[in-house]
C-alpha cells in the first residue's frame, strides 16, 4: 500500500508556490522523504513537510 501523500511548503521567500503534495507509488522505497525532492516551481531544496508531521 502506498504511503499517504506529504503536504510540502517551499521556504524560499522568492517562490510563488504556496504548497504541493508528494504522492508515493507502491515502488517508492521507505527511506525516500521530502529531503530527496526540490520545489517544482523554483527548484529550491529548502522544503518543509507540514503533513503528516
Amino acid at each position: 500500500m502506498p504511503r499517504p501523500p506529504h503536504d510540502v511548503v517551499c521556504n524560499n521567500p522568492d517562490c510563488a508556490m504556496d504548497m504541493f503534495e508528494v504522492h508515493h507509488s507502491h515502488e517508492m522505497p521507505d527511506d525516500v522523504g521530502v529531503d530527496d525532492y526540490t520545489c517544482p516551481y523554483c527548484g529550491s531544496d529548502d522544503l518543509e513537510e507540514i503533513w503528516p508531521a
